[in-house]
């Protein structure tokens, strides 16, 4: 007679799926860090960022109560360079309306830092996460924390003798909230993969999108410091050049790539072109090679309406004033876009994180 193993030696065990806690988890900080983005963008176009003067990381979540608070407030405000040139003589009401915006700003940030740390504590106490995630989990509240701190510094850096905050200062902070959210992105696919495969064609290009597109955003940040889109409004000419005058008219040459605004709206408008045409190549080969086609095709189609909204704002800025919607959801679009180039690298590269 012959002698049959058990049918369960013979099952292969399949890879284990991550709990659906935990996606939901980074789904949220996801969300909340694309939330912060935008509201961060609306607080420079309102120029409500300088509204609050000091740094209390636990006190400062309880706003003026009293009339005597916000006179308070608005005291501190006075001495900064911004309101004794831009807001001389704002009223209290008046100065609400931007102490809100900053408020609301710095609340939702210590939101993400809550919402990131509290769930890592409980999922590595229960060993729901162990290993390489738990430690890219304590990377993420890392990096969250740095940015509190990067954010304070870009505010003291405009309170006195400046009208605005230093636009090195300002990419700074927008780079980094990029990166915390390309790392929640990277994490929470990573953990979706189920088992690891062999990388596919375009792994390289997709790679230069991804650091294009975070390049990108730098750039538009030193746009936004200087309200560098507020001149040069026509398109696709600047000034009826290709390529205009006056790029390196600032010494030493090198201030001229973060301080002269029309080297700065010429290089951000140049990376958009160089842009569109890595992503084109991108989606070229997923056709060919039929690696990637349906993150390619998504990335085809944001960056084509990122570009457009570019277009349409830089054009709307031609009265002298960015128009507060078109500049959101310019921004948006940058998220958009970022999450698009992350999600189609991830789609080519076969390796799975331990």
């Amino acid at each position: 007679m012959r002698y049959h193993a058990p049918a369960f030696m013979s099952i292969t065990v399949p890879p284990s799926r991550p709990s659906r806690a935990v996606i939901v988890w980074l789904a949220v900080v996801l969300a909340m860090v694309a939330a912060i983005v935008v509201v961060g963008g609306l607080t420079r176009l309102t120029e409500s960022g300088l509204s609050i003067t000091e740094w209390k990381p636990i006190s400062g979540v309880i706003p003026p109560l009293s009339d005597a608070d916000w006179q308070a407030e608005l005291e501190k405000y006075r001495s900064t360079t911004q309101y004794q040139v831009v807001n001389q003589g704002m009223s209290v009401e008046q100065f609400k309306t931007i102490f809100w915006w900053e408020w609301g700003h710095r609340l939702l940030a210590r939101a993400i830092g809550l919402v990131v740390l509290l769930p890592l504590l409980w999922f590595g106490w229960r060993g729901t996460l162990a290993g390489a995630p738990l430690r890219r989990g304590w990377v993420l509240f890392g990096l969250v924390c740095f940015q509190g701190l990067i954010g304070w510094l870009m505010v003291v850096s405009g309170l006195v003798g400046r009208l605005e905050v230093s636009q090195y200062r300002l990419a700074a902070h927008l780079g980094v909230a990029f990166i915390i959210f390309g790392w929640t992105l990277s994490l929470m696919l990573n953990l979706l993969r189920r088992e690891a495969r062999a990388r596919l064609p375009g792994l390289t290009l997709a790679t230069a999108v991804v650091v294009a597109v975070f390049v990108q955003i730098l750039l538009g940040a030193l746009v936004a410091g200087l309200d560098a889109g507020l001149t040069y409004n026509t398109w696709p000419l600047m000034d009826g050049h290709i390529v205009p005058d006056g790029l390196f008219i600032a010494q030493p040459w090198w201030a001229n790539f973060g301080e002269n605004v029309t080297l700065v709206q010429f290089q951000h408008r140049t990376v958009a072109y160089a842009i569109a045409l890595l992503v084109a190549a991108a989606a070229f080969i997923a056709g060919q090679k039929r690696a990637g086609a349906g993150t390619a095709g998504i990335l085809v189609f944001a960056v084509v309406v990122q570009i457009a909204l570019g277009i349409y704002t830089l054009l709307a800025g031609a009265g002298g004033e960015q128009p507060i919607v078109l500049g959101a959801m310019h921004q948006s679009g940058a998220l958009a876009l970022f999450a698009a180039a992350i999600a189609h690298r991830h789609a080519l590269n076969g390796s799975k994180a331990a």
